[in-house]
């Protein structure tokens, strides 16, 4: 990790984020891609009802979770948090 990244890490109190911020990336880079909410799912390995959640920004998301989901996408970590202060 970079020092940058690493010094952003510690903004957040646990390990822990409120997807309301994510979700719209999230939604965002799959419809970019051109894939369903059901193939992200199965690449990041997070169940679809919890992908359609998370997009929504009805459920807490943890950063490993977000991680999958970024390499999945094949997107940098940033671009999925992107927003967040």
């Amino acid at each position: 990790m970079t020092r940058q990244f690493t010094a952003n890490l510690r903004n957040f109190t646990d390990d822990v984020i409120n997807s309301s911020c994510v979700g719209g990336n999230i939604r965002s880079v799959r419809k970019d891609t051109g894939w369903s909410q059901e193939k992200l799912a199965i690449r990041s390995k997070v169940s679809s009802d919890y992908k359609g959640r998370l997009e929504r920004g009805e459920v807490n998301v943890s950063i490993e979770t977000l991680f999958r989901i970024s390499k999945a996408l094949r997107v940098p970590f940033s671009e999925v948090v992107k927003g967040l202060d």
